[in-house]
């Protein structure tokens, strides 16, 4: 690929080969590895919830692993600090004297894994809200950049809630999707247990498909696919019907719509197609929207979800 110029057909060989390569290690899952996949290539942060065990913090090492990135993981507890995430100074006796000097944290990374993150405390949640947001984090008067390409990639135990602090609405939106980890079916179980139960070392070994340079050159032609018109206003339409929806307390904002259609430019790559397709639009309506929605209490009380309602809404457009 040239930098400024890249050809289509690498970046979708490219694509694929970062797809191929994270499924030669992970066990079915097929749509959760193309979401997170498609998140990376919007440059936007990904929250994945699921029960313990399926597998969540093995595809974060392996993406990393397969796109040459820099891996931190952040396991959140309720005494974890703001200083723990970002950094702290730290005083260096020299032969001049003491000195402060900036030891960073592990949000310093390309991919970087805030495992339980609704453990954390608002004020440590909130210390993610700008690295998030801005590429950046302040500590004393000093700002200091991340490095390119930063991505996070949150995970959340639905069931166990005791200790725990929901997100924020305004945190929860810095979340491009929010992306349900399932168990997997009866033949992948099978194969997972036999591959990780006949040998002590059963890892598949991965390689780079992809280096730094070459990803940032991905995420910018994704953002240069085309859409029709029609699509655009599909997503915008979808987002705004959420504003009205009988059965939401609150709807999604305009940085829903951008993040719907970056999705779906996304998904259109990973799929191995240059144009962005109605399908596209209508599979990432529900990661894209259902943490920027809240159920009201009569419908929530009636058993619905918000990917209920949302597929409710996909359907009458």
């Amino acid at each position: 690929m040239t930098e400024d110029n890249p050809a289509i057909d690498d970046v979708t060989n490219r694509i694929q080969a970062i797809r191929s390569e994270v499924r030669r290690r992970i066990v079915g899952q097929q749509q959760v590895v193309d979401q997170v996949l498609a998140c990376l290539l919007c440059d936007g942060n990904a929250l994945l919830e699921s029960t313990p065990g399926l597998g969540k913090t093995l595809l974060v090492r392996t993406l990393a692993e397969v796109t040459d990135l820099t891996f931190s993981r952040i396991q959140n507890t309720p005494d974890l600090m703001p200083s723990d995430v970002v950094g702290t100074e730290m005083v260096r006796e020299t032969d001049t004297g003491r000195t402060f000097s900036f030891q960073k944290g592990p949000v310093f990374a390309n991919l970087v894994l805030s495992d339980e993150i609704n453990r954390a405390t608002p004020k440590t949640q909130s210390a993610l809200l700008e690295a998030m947001e801005e590429g950046q984090v302040t500590a004393g008067n000093e700002t200091y950049d991340l490095p390119e390409p930063f991505f996070v990639l949150a995970t959340q135990n639905p069931i166990d809630q005791e200790g725990t602090y929901p997100l924020p609405e305004a945190q929860a939106d810095r979340f491009l999707m929010k992306i349900l980890v399932e168990y997997p079916d009866a033949d992948a179980e099978r194969e997972i247990v036999d591959r990780y139960t006949r040998d002590v070392d059963a890892s598949v070994a991965v390689e780079s498909q992809v280096s730094t340079g070459e990803l940032r050159q991905l995420q910018r032609f994704t953002h240069q696919v085309p859409i029709a018109d029609d699509l655009r206003d599909l997503a915008v339409d979808v987002v705004r019907d959420t504003r009205s929806a009988e059965d939401l307390e609150y709807g999604a904002s305009p940085r829903a719509s951008m993040s719907l259609v970056r999705a779906a430019k996304a998904r259109a790559l990973v799929e191995g197609r240059t144009h962005v397709g109605s399908e596209d639009v209508t599979a990432m309506a529900v990661p894209v929207l259902r943490h920027r929605v809240v159920v009201d209490f009569r419908a929530e009380r009636e058993g619905k979800t918000a990917d209920d309602v949302i597929e409710t809404l996909v359907e009458d457009r």
